[in-house]
């Protein structure tokens, strides 16, 4: 008899691979209906280069868009892990980079120091922003999502009035974007292309493999670490399992809502940051938008598991990737976001019926179990 954690675990990875699967499917009528060959498609979407600098700029490339990915998958799983749906992720991250980048630029401090201090800034101010909705839950019953909504739209119009106001740098002459002044070279993350050289591969070109990197790793880590294995993780799952219960066996929900949104806050704030410490060195008009959006799916495709996380944002960054090289097959691009989309839909109701059936096999594995007790007691 196969273990009942393997049988799930098998489960999950199948219905995974299906849900994958189906997504190719369904992507490649979209590319037949472009007038398009979904093989010329797929090969396009694998083609990492023909020289050692192109593979080598090709995975640094969706290395580095993998990184902030999955750190925002991790923001929102901290909610999602307790029946909190923090829509939010993307204003909270968009105003604590602002507030980080023109912070860190305004002094100059050893480089360890400051870029600590920089990070530290982007987590109090995310956290901060994400007690508003806190608050406005626990106090006034007012739903998390409706308000995670709204502040959004405050944080993003904030934020682009802070970087071409108050928190504007000098601008060059012609230069159509406005951005914080730039960083201290004290505050540029040192990158990883000794990763590369190790293995007697070229560094890439650009700014290189993001060190932020590092820190995305320790902090999933962290982060699995709160909420597998301390007590703290056992009350925000219990929690959002049942408020009730856990208000019984002397858990506060109200102070769970409250710490598990300002930690999930926290977090995002550290969205922005292997872009600004790694490459930019300021925040601009033109930063990157749409992460903490992308976050969600990541995290639902990723079960709000750190492991899972870290697979589907690689997944995502390779999509994302994809999208230069289907450009110039004559492939629409607007095929990765379909296939992105088709993926989480399948993933979501492949997540159902995997519980489903473990949920069956539970009860089949009580039933057999309970007659096997019977038979024993009868012979007894």
């Amino acid at each position: 008899m196969m273990p009942a954690g393997l049988q799930r675990a098998l489960l999950t990875l199948a219905g995974a691979v299906v849900a994958v699967l189906i997504a190719v499917a369904v992507s490649s009528v979209a590319i037949l209906a472009a007038g398009a060959n979904p093989v010329t498609a797929l090969q396009a979407m694998f083609d990492f280069g023909d020289t050692q600098i192109q593979v080598v700029n090709s995975v640094t490339t969706l290395l580095n868009r993998a990184v902030p990915l999955f750190i925002a998958g991790l923001a929102v799983a901290i909610g999602f892990r307790m029946n909190l749906f923090n829509i939010g992720v993307e204003g909270q991250y968009r105003i604590a980079a602002v507030v980080a980048a023109f912070v860190g630029s305004q002094f100059e401090l050893p480089g360890p120091v400051q870029i600590l201090l920089i990070i530290v800034v982007a987590m109090v101010v995310g956290g901060l922003y994400a007690l508003i909705p806190a608050v406005l839950k626990v106090t006034r019953g007012v739903n998390e999502v409706i308000a995670t909504i709204m502040l959004n739209y405050i944080a993003i119009n904030l934020a682009a009035f802070l970087v071409r106001g108050p928190f504007a740098g000098e601008r060059a002459e012609g230069q159509l974007t406005t951005s914080t002044p730039e960083l201290p070279e004290s505050a540029w993350f040192p990158n990883l292309n000794v990763l590369f050289e190790m293995f007697g591969l070229p560094a890439p070109r650009g700014g290189g493999l993001w060190g932020f990197l590092a820190v995305a790793v320790v902090a999933g880590l962290i982060i699995w670490l709160v909420l597998e294995r301390t007590r703290f993780g056992f009350e925000v799952k219990a929690t959002g399992l049942n408020a009730s219960a856990a208000l019984a066996s002397g858990v506060d929900p109200k102070r769970m809502v409250i710490s598990a949104m300002v930690l999930s806050g926290a977090v995002a704030g550290l969205i922005g940051l292997p872009e600004i410490l790694g490459r930019t060195h300021a925040y601009g008009s033109n930063f990157t938008a749409g992460l903490g959006f992308l976050g969600i799916a990541v995290a639902l495709l990723g079960r709000n598991k750190p492991g899972g996380i870290a697979v589907a944002a690689l997944l995502f960054a390779f999509l994302d990737r994809a999208a230069a090289p289907l450009q110039f097959a004559d492939i629409p691009p607007s095929v990765i976001t379909i296939i992105q989309g088709t993926i989480v839909l399948m993933v979501v109701i492949a997540n159902e019926v995997t519980i489903r059936m473990s949920m069956r096999n539970e009860e089949r594995r009580a039933a057999r179990q309970l007659a096997t007790t019977d038979q024993a007691g009868v012979a007894a």
